[in-house]
């Protein structure tokens, strides 16, 4: 049973009072917890007004809001937390979430493992959005009993609990600078030193869904990030084996050329009102191809 906990909240220009004014009402509940805290580290957010709301965290019990000047990048600003923290387990939650089940501290507290990945599910319905469709089509696969097949490989950083021991031995890799790929690295780190990794069915839920076009952009960024660190996330990327595959079998340049003449028209179906999923998975494809061509 877990008596001392740490809940970390990375930021970047979301709102978060609201999720951790339920996480300490959470706390707060829980008779076995002795001591808590919740941190919030702001990574340079641009947005003043976003700032300025969130420092009221400050005046809440067991809570602090941290700022840093500059952005530190997704795995550093995760790091910096592990290091403000004081407690020997650490809980990391994604600002951008929000707690759907009452019983959402209580089913880690009683747990077991090194390192239990609880998930997250998609609230609401936005059939128009491309987000929204690309994760209600993976719904099956978020489950933990799918999830803990292959647990190092479906590790997210979402929404996890951690001994600090753990964190302080293998952190975050701190190249990994531009959106992606930072956890499914850390994954494999824990991964190759035998670190315990549990999957349960204990999600946050998910309903900030960004435009179309900002979500094509941030997939182009992923994409870029799993070329550049290629070599160290072999074997933990079902993309990267496919585009393996392929330029092994000679059909990656075909891919491309078609790719190159049919960009524009499936970017403009994906960020138009009625996006293809089937246009999308093609486009990682080719755009990920055509950045191992450069």
């Amino acid at each position: 049973m877990i008596q001392a906990l740490s809940i970390l909240i990375p930021t970047y220009n979301d709102k978060c009072l609201k999720l951790v004014k339920t996480l300490c009402d959470c706390a707060e509940r829980e008779k076995t917890l002795q001591l808590f805290e919740i941190i919030v580290a702001d990574d340079g957010s641009t947005n003043q007004d976003t700032v300025h709301e969130n420092k009221a965290i400050n005046q809440l019990n067991h809570c602090f809001f941290l700022t840093r000047s500059k952005n530190m990048g997704r795995a550093a600003i995760r790091n910096f937390l592990v290091s403000q923290s004081h407690y020997p387990w650490l809980l990391f939650i994604d600002a951008d979430m929000k707690i759907i089940s009452d019983q959402f501290l209580h089913c880690y507290l009683a747990g077991e493992g090194q390192v239990v990945d609880g998930g997250y599910e998609i609230l609401g319905i936005n059939p128009h959005n491309l987000r929204y469709r690309y994760e209600i089509q993976s719904k099956a696969k978020r489950k933990a009993e799918i999830r803990n097949v292959t647990p190092y490989q479906q590790f997210h950083s979402s929404n996890f609990l951690v001994e600090r021991s753990i964190m302080v031995e293998y952190p975050f890799d701190e190249r990994f600078k531009s959106y992606g790929y930072e956890d499914v690295m850390l994954g494999k780190t824990f991964h190759q030193n035998d670190v315990q990794m549990t999957h349960i069915d204990n999600p946050v839920g998910f309903s900030h869904f960004e435009s179309n076009s900002q979500f094509v952009a941030k997939t182009e960024q992923s994409l870029q990030t799993l070329n550049e660190f290629r070599e160290d996330l072999r074997g933990y990327s079902h993309l990267l084996e496919v585009a393996e595959h392929l330029q092994q079998n000679g059909w990656s340049g075909i891919l491309v050329r078609v790719f190159t003449l049919l960009r524009k028209k499936m970017r403009s179906n994906l960020c138009g009102f009625y996006p293809s999923l089937w246009v999308f998975k093609f486009y990682k494809l080719g755009y990920f191809l055509s950045l191992s061509k450069k």
